[in-house]
């Protein structure tokens, strides 16, 4: 996911992503506890995506105080 793609969103569809990315990535982490994981690096991807949406929401917050 692309920052650009993440600015047009409000921030309830961020609160949604960021709550379906950490779904996902709860998933990977136990596929990789049981050895089911074979895209290991889905698992950075998803938490570099956690990281950008909470910085967007971050700065949406302090531009609106």
């Amino acid at each position: 996911m692309k920052p650009e793609e993440l600015r047009g969103k409000t921030s309830d569809e961020l609160n949604d992503l960021l709550l379906d990315s950490k779904k996902e990535l709860f998933n990977l982490r136990f596929q990789r506890a049981s050895g089911q994981l074979e895209n290991t690096a889905r698992i950075r991807e998803v938490r570099r995506d956690i990281a950008r949406v909470k910085t967007m929401l971050n700065a949406a917050s302090s531009q609106a105080s």
